[in-house]
């Protein structure tokens, strides 16, 4: 396509949108309400699965020996563990340190186990860590059928709970985004259908003196082009204004260990890099929809 060509339908394409100023301003707006919708459905989304990555990842294995176990019988074990090819990585923890671990998290109350430093009752433990979160219930399986393996601790029931209410959340905000979408496609498709409608005599007069299918459509998918990227601004500037002064507010005052914001560089301006390809893409398809099915050329 010559320079000259793509200039005239740039050209067309914009005085098209002027034209059809009030369909242009609803579609614009709907544009705009949805991608602000789907921004903030995206920041949501993106910050709980960041929760949800660090309380997955804080999932782990802890592996009771046996008291009946020698240094050898432990080694043995843990080849086994570490012959499992879901295991990421596993650690040696004694008794004793398990002990002191426990008074530590009992705080001022944890004195009180310092009664048993005479005679430990805790077993040593090996905690185990698998390459995927979503690994831990079947490997800990396996681990429970070895030799010298007194019991296997995961939060049974509690983290099967764990990764079926996430994979519920992340699926419903899919398919909440997912629906957004098709409803701008909806109404762009729509705008570009009455544009179509309002220009059919032109239509045919290009059609008479010889106008290409493709010359005839350019100037209406740089429409939705256009009715795509100025929809997205404003979601973009609002979002990217108020997730900063939310993250500069909440950020210093968040103490629980797995609940952190993404911080605001380079988080921000994935997403809106993210919603300017959204707006372009759904304006255009909404565009590339409309045409072929309504425009007969």
């Amino acid at each position: 396509m010559r320079i000259s060509t793509l200039k005239r339908h740039v050209r067309e394409s914009m005085k098209s949108l002027g034209r059809n100023g009030w369909m242009t301003f609803a579609s614009i707006s709907a544009v705009t309400v949805t991608l602000l919708l789907v921004g903030v459905f995206l920041v949501v989304m993106f910050n709980m699965n960041h929760f949800a990555k660090k309380i997955e990842n804080d999932v782990e294995i802890r592996v009771h020996i046996d008291v009946t176990a020698n240094n050898q019988d432990k080694q043995t074990l843990r080849a086994q563990i570490e012959a499992i090819p879901q295991v990421k990585e596993i650690r040696y923890s004694s008794k004793e340190q398990e002990l002191k671990n426990l008074i530590k998290s009992f705080g001022e109350e944890g004195s009180s186990f310092r009664l048993f430093e005479q005679d430990n009752p805790l077993s040593d433990v090996y905690v185990v860590k698998t390459e995927k979160p979503t690994d831990t219930i079947k490997v800990a399986k396996q681990i429970e059928k070895f030799q010298f393996v007194h019991k296997v601790n995961y939060g049974q029931g509690q983290v099967e709970k764990l990764f079926s209410t996430l994979k519920a959340a992340r699926n419903i905000g899919l398919v909440l985004i997912i629906g957004l979408l098709f409803t701008a496609m909806f109404l762009i498709s729509n705008t570009i259908k009455i544009t179509i409608f309002a220009r059919r005599r032109e239509i045919e007069i290009m059609r008479l003196v010889g106008a290409t299918n493709g010359f005839i459509r350019w100037p209406f998918f740089l429409e939705g082009l256009w009715l795509g990227v100025i929809g997205a601004v404003f979601p973009i500037v609002s979002i990217m204004a108020v997730y900063y002064n939310i993250y500069k507010f909440l950020e210093p005052k968040i103490t629980i260990p797995f609940v952190e914001l993404l911080p605001f560089y380079p988080f921000m301006w994935q997403i809106s890099l993210l919603l300017l390809l959204i707006g372009a893409c759904i304006g255009v398809w909404g565009s590339m929809m409309s045409v072929r099915k309504f425009l007969k050329v």
